[in-house]
């Protein structure tokens, strides 16, 4: 009874069976109980060695290769790009929310991009100069003419890439003019809420343009929870644009916010930094200052 050892990646997990694509093929695995012994639990998006059996025994992930990131809600690793995917109206832009996803992955070291939609319907003006000012990648797309899809869809190439934002805002829309034949469920808003409503289940990776792209209703809440909590000193690093600024303050214990002598407070009288990037970290300063490590 002959077998063989591959090396792939985890597209997704239900119910202890994992979904390993390898040497272009999908094998359906279990994990060896060493994993579980040792409290290590398959991601999606992870790198795998797996062995397949020709036989009546099972195919099996045997070795998970170090994550470069991983986030616990929602459970995935390996996220080269985090789409932060933002509708120009209905529901409206929320600055704090954007700032909020761009520092998280920018924690995870994650590259974020900000993605803008429904630009049919209204300008994006204003938003784009101010993330395109702080340096994170920014485009603008139509779901409704494909306008600007194209030039959206080149960046999958070889990345895997998630995509987050509030519900309503056109993920599943945009995946789906990137790649019709997924034909992911969409939502309608909900006039009454001005939301939308969750039309993914579960994390998966999808082949998509030359890449992979996961799309789960995880994104949406990602939040700053204690269990991928940034600290109060590394927050205002989480900031690209404050970074030419950091160890410049007359205080080293400058938190940024509203201390005598803070660079990054100088900058933003200048201009040279937003004032809208700058009220979203002190508001998110505010919120993890009391934290301490060992409640997390």
């Amino acid at each position: 009874m002959s077998s063989k050892t591959l090396n792939g990646i985890l597209l997704k997990g239900i119910g202890g069976f994992y979904s390993v694509e390898a040497a272009d093929a999908v094998y359906v695995c279990k994990a060896r109980g060493v994993f579980r012994k040792k409290r290590i639990t398959p991601l999606c998006g992870d790198r795998v060695q797996i062995t397949v059996s020709n036989g009546d025994n099972e195919n099996t992930i045997d070795e998970i290769f170090p994550r470069k990131n991983e986030l616990r809600r929602p459970p995935v690793a390996n996220i080269d790009q985090l789409m932060i995917v933002v509708s120009t109206t209905a529901p409206r832009p929320n600055a704090l929310v954007i700032d909020k996803l761009i520092a998280l992955a920018e924690q995870k070291e994650i590259e974020p991009i900000v993605v803008f939609t429904k630009t049919d319907i209204a300008p994006t003006d204003a938003l784009f100069e101010v993330y395109r000012g702080a340096g994170i990648p920014c485009f603008s797309v139509s779901n409704e003419t494909g306008e600007g899809v194209e030039a959206f869809r080149a960046l999958l190439r070889g990345k895997v890439s998630a995509f987050t934002g509030n519900s309503g805002v056109g993920k599943t829309s945009l995946l789906n003019r990137i790649a019709p034949d997924l034909q992911r469920e969409t939502g309608e808003i909900s006039d009454k809420l001005g939301r939308g409503r969750h039309t993914t289940r579960q994390a998966e990776l999808f082949p998509v343009s030359g890449g992979y792209v996961v799309d789960t209703p995880g994104f949406s809440a990602l939040d700053f929870e204690r269990a991928d909590a940034i600290r109060k000193e590394d927050l205002a690093d989480c900031f690209r644009e404050f970074r030419p600024y950091l160890g410049n303050c007359k205080f080293t214990s400058c938190s940024h916010t509203c201390d005598k002598g803070c660079a990054v407070l100088a900058a933003v009288e200048r201009g040279e930094i937003s004032a809208s990037r700058h009220n979203s970290y002190t508001a998110l300063y505010n919120k993890v200052k009391d934290w301490k490590e060992w409640e997390s």
